[in-house]
């Protein structure tokens, strides 16, 4: 129902203007009197960020259909709170860098039962749009000023937890298209998405990461939930992308409504970090998404396909493929298929990453620690073409239920390369249950335990 009431609010609109033969231009500078930055590092106060968002927001509204409203190629400082609905068929043209104020205690939070949250609003969100396109006429740049929010290395996730904005957030858009735009340093999450109808990412990067490394060690690895491109919807087609972060790299998401996320294909791109997602999915159903031609440097996870608890309630993920991919030297699983992975913090109780949320994350190597599976169903999932190449662990994690176990799951070609012999799990390689009919084909090695082995080699690689 919410979405046939969105659905026909947007008709409406559209039925009540006319598309312009030309496009409108507004410079946000120029026509809205935007203030820049005019040294680095920026110079601007709080006091500028705020009315530069109160202008930003005031052109937003006033685009027609076909308008452009320009960001020109300089810096300006911004607080939290762009936000627009409604617009058709217009273009936010982000030419210079939207620098996010690092000033915590005037960032405005979430109303909650009209009473004022701990959670800080987002810095820019748009809803309910048909034919939004944000772009760059070179590359635009949001930075979100992450480390201030991040704080000290493992104390500030204990002090803020998730009171963090995120960078960017689509609700409910027909016809998107996100181009030339580089997310640097969010505070959270940088690109989030709900109820996409016919999106398109292309040419856009993701950087978030404490220290110039290599690698994502444990200091790294504090910049929490800063997930890459989170989506969710219908016809989504992200390509030609980059992300490296600090946990899911391109993850797909459950709808919050009632149509499911589907036919979605990532290709093209580079990943590093918590893995290639899909979740955590918890009742909802995911189907008809593909992941090809991306090449994971010192990623941490790979393919990473996870159910959270409230998956038992009649969660699935029908028709996945994962093909072409290439990950160097993992830091962490190389494929899990299963229970999220995750620490939970209980209400009265400090911070336990031993506590999971299902599976904990100190399961196998920390004793009493348990991994169970979720009643959630996995049909027809194929990795073809899987590179790996000297894994820091053992191959992975592949985890259903007695009561709903996993079918038709392919493993064709998946290769590692100088896996550990003596991971948690010995020359089995694997962790492998509640799966039924999984088979291993080409040259895959090594096989799960829990696979009919159908290869054409025994060798070992």
């Amino acid at each position: 129902m919410l979405l046939l009431v969105r659905t026909m609010k947007v008709q409406l609109f559209l039925a009540a203007v006319v598309l312009p033969t030309t496009a409108t231009v507004v410079d946000f500078q120029a026509d809205l009197g935007a203030v820049p930055c005019t040294k680095s590092p920026c110079d601007s106060s709080t006091q500028d960020a705020v009315a530069n968002t109160a202008k930003m927001n005031r052109g937003l509204a006033a685009l027609l259909p076909g308008g452009v409203l320009k960001v020109p190629n300089t810096t300006f400082l911004m607080m939290g709170g762009v936000y627009a609905a409604n617009l058709s068929h217009a273009t936010l043209q982000i030419d210079g860098t939207l620098l996010w104020s690092d000033d915590i205690k005037a960032w405005p939070t979430i109303m909650k039962h009209n009473k004022t949250s701990k959670m800080p609003i987002t810095a820019m969100q748009f809803e309910d749009t048909v034919g939004l396109t944000i772009t760059s006429s070179g590359t635009g740049l949001l930075n979100g000023n992450g480390a201030a929010w991040w704080g000290i290395p493992g104390i500030g996730y204990l002090e803020r937890g998730k009171n963090r904005p995120p960078m960017m957030n689509i609700k409910y858009a027909q016809d998107f298209l996100l181009e030339h735009i580089n997310f640097v340093q969010a505070p959270r999450f940088n690109f989030g998405s709900g109820g996409l109808r016919n999106a398109t990412i292309r040419y856009c990067h993701v950087d978030s990461r404490r220290t110039s490394a290599d690698s994502h060690g444990a200091v790294d690895l504090t910049a929490f939930n800063t997930d890459g491109f989170d989506v969710s919807g219908d016809g989504i087609h992200i390509h030609d992308c980059s992300v490296w972060n600090q946990d899911d790299t391109f993850c797909i998401k459950g709808n919050q409504d009632a149509f499911p996320t589907a036919n979605v294909l990532i290709e093209n791109c580079q990943a590093s970090g918590v893995g290639l997602s899909i979740g955590s999915i918890g009742n909802h159903s995911i189907s008809n998404i593909t992941f090809r031609n991306v090449t994971m440097h010192h990623s941490s996870k790979g393919v990473y396909i996870k159910f959270n608890a409230k998956a038992a309630r009649g969660g699935s993920i029908k028709n996945v493929t994962y093909e072409n991919i290439h990950i160097e030297k993992p830091e962490s699983w190389p494929i899990w298929i299963g229970p999220q992975q995750a620490g939970i913090k209980e209400e009265g109780k400090p911070y336990n990453p031993c506590h999971g949320d299902p599976c904990s994350l100190c399961w196998p190597s920390v004793p009493f620690t348990t991994c169970p599976g979720v009643d959630a169903l996995i049909d027809g999932l194929t990795l073809r073409n899987i590179t790996i190449n000297k894994p820091k662990l053992s191959p992975g994690v592949i985890i259903g239920t007695d009561s709903v176990p996993m079918r038709n799951v392919v493993f064709e070609d998946v290769r590692f390369i100088d896996p550990p012999a003596h991971g948690s799990f010995g020359k089995k390689y694997f962790h492998c249950e509640g799966v039924q009919g999984a088979v291993a084909k080409g040259s895959t090695w090594p096989v799960p335990p829990c696979f009919t082995d159908l290869t054409n080699t025994k060798l070992v690689v």
